[in-house]
C-alpha cells in the first residue's frame, strides 16, 4: 500500500535520492549554492516586468543592479530560528541564505529608467522599453549630372510663346512618341 500523505514513504525516499543525484551531477547541492527565488517575467507594449517572490525578506536585504545589459538581483534571507530555541525541527523545507539571479536585458530597453517596488514579499522590477526609431522615407536628390529623358520638357522651361514653331511641334510630337514607346 502506498502512503500518499507521508513524506517518508518508500516512493518519496526514492524520489529524494534521484533528486539528490541530479543536483550533485547537474545543478550542485542546494546547501552549497543557496537558493533561487521564483520569478515571473511579463511584457507589454510599454515595459518588461519581473516579479520576484521574496517572502520573509526585508527590502534592505535586496540589491537590484543593471550593468552592461545585465539585470542582477541579489539578496539574503536570514534564518528565523535561533540557537537557543527549545525543541528540534522534524522537517525544514524553507530555504535560507544568499541568492543571485541575473537576466540578460534585450535590446530596446531603457536601462536608465528601471524602477523597483517591494510590497508584501513581492519585488517588482519595471524595465521601460525605449522609443524605437520609426522608419522614414528618404528623398533622393538629383545631382544634375543625369541626362534629361528626350521628349520630356524640363520643368523650368516653358513651351508657351513657341507654339506653332517647328521646334515646339517637334517636342510635342517627340513627347507623344516617347510616351507611347515607354508604355
Amino acid at each position: 500500500m502506498v502512503n500518499r500523505g507521508s513524506l517518508t514513504g518508500p516512493v518519496f525516499g526514492l524520489r529524494r535520492e534521484i533528486d539528490r543525484l541530479f543536483e550533485d551531477t547537474f545543478g550542485g547541492d542546494a546547501r552549497r549554492t543557496g537558493w533561487a527565488p521564483a520569478v515571473d517575467i511579463r511584457e507589454d507594449n510599454k515595459e518588461i516586468a519581473l516579479e520576484v517572490e521574496l517572502p520573509g525578506i526585508k527590502p534592505s536585504d535586496v540589491e537590484v543592479m543593471a550593468e552592461n545589459g545585465v539585470l542582477t538581483i541579489r539578496g539574503e534571507k536570514q534564518s528565523g530560528s535561533t540557537e537557543e530555541s527549545e525543541g528540534r525541527y522534524h522537517v525544514v523545507e524553507r530555504s535560507y541564505g544568499s541568492f543571485t539571479r541575473s537576466f540578460q536585458l534585450p535590446t530596446g530597453v531603457d536601462e536608465q529608467r528601471i524602477e523597483a517596488d517591494f510590497a508584501d514579499g513581492l519585488l517588482t522590477v519595471r524595465i521601460p522599453k525605449a522609443a524605437l526609431a520609426q522608419p522614414r522615407r528618404i528623398a533622393i536628390r538629383n545631382s544634375g549630372s543625369q541626362p534629361t529623358i528626350q521628349g520630356t520638357p524640363p520643368k523650368s522651361s516653358s513651351t508657351r510663346g513657341r507654339q506653332g514653331t517647328p521646334e515646339a511641334e517637334g517636342e510635342t510630337a517627340g513627347s507623344g512618341n516617347a510616351t507611347r514607346g515607354q508604355k
